[in-house]
């Protein structure tokens, strides 16, 4: 077994494909299948499942794939230190954050990131889905709310208030709630899994799920800024996607006194790279520009 066959390995398990591997890799298809082969001869498993339309990864091929990304990042790390002297990072740094929070917030501040160490290979992701960190390859995901019991590293960044708003239009039209249990007799705009069973608010300094009903169910929450904007009920959302509308007077708080707990901003990242200098370094940074939080 070769390092290289553990390289080839892994681009095989990202890209789902010889034939992505390949091109990623600036390899033959044929070379690939050959590596492949012969990484499975030597271990005397099989570690993917092949046929016409799609390749797949075996349980013992994703218990291997752990293991070679650990030993692929081990050599990385020595690398670095090897080559520490010159005061710069550089290799890959593969990260998944969320969108809305990521184009608000981080997007700026991965580009000054950049800025300050240039010979980093940044790939990021902005999605909401609950990204596999281990399994996908990511080196750090950045995470709102509760987390998951996982064998992940958390290191928390921040938290963020939630507030219930609505436009001065809506709130002439169907009147300004006084309380939890008012929500039944409103339009309530919702955000994701959360919103479709209910809003969790603050009550005698308890939490307390109350029943809510509406139009419209996103897992956008600019969308449904937009919606509260145009008149179309209450929204219950981050703050930081609502404040510029709140600012502007298009959106008028309500309900303050039972405004659910903060949300957790974390950083997770595999145990593996806890040694990481690119990890630890944009840790630091993180630290230091989220001060608002």
């Amino acid at each position: 077994m070769q390092i290289e066959d553990l390289r080839i390995y892994m681009a095989v398990v990202k890209a789902g494909s010889f034939t992505a591997a390949a091109e990623q890799l600036l390899l033959s298809k044929q070379y690939v299948s050959r590596r492949m082969a012969a990484l499975e001869a030597s271990l005397k498993a099989q570690l993917l499942m092949r046929n016409t339309r799609k390749l797949s990864v075996t349980e013992s091929g994703q218990v291997f794939a752990q293991h070679a990304q650990r030993i692929l990042d081990d050599i990385q790390e020595a690398e670095l230190a090897v080559s520490a002297g010159r005061q710069e990072l550089h290799g890959p740094f593969r990260i998944s954050m969320p969108m809305s929070f990521g184009m608000s917030h981080l997007s700026p501040l991965l580009a000054r990131f950049l800025q300050q160490h240039p010979a980093i290979q940044l790939q990021t992701e902005l999605a909401d889905r609950y990204v596999d960190v281990i399994g996908e390859g990511f080196d750090m995901a950045i995470r709102i709310g509760k987390l998951a019991d996982s064998t992940l590293i958390a290191r928390r960044l921040g938290e963020l208030k939630r507030v219930i708003c609505a436009s001065p239009a809506y709130l002439a039209s169907a009147g300004t709630p006084r309380a939890p249990e008012d929500l039944l007799q409103h339009a309530c705009l919702r955000y994701g899994r959360e919103g479709q069973s209910g809003w969790e608010l603050c009550l005698e300094g308890k939490s307390k799920l109350f029943e809510v009903r509406g139009p419209v169910i996103s897992n956008t929450g600019e969308m449904l800024r937009d919606t509260a904007v145009a008149g179309m009920g209450l929204v219950l959302l981050p703050e930081f996607i609502i404040a510029p509308a709140i600012a502007r007077g298009e959106l008028i708080t309500v309900l303050e006194e039972y405004w659910p707990s903060p949300l957790g901003l974390y950083a997770v990242y595999p145990q593996h790279r806890q040694r990481s200098e690119i990890n630890r370094a944009f840790l630091a940074f993180l630290a230091a520009e989220l001060t608002f939080l």
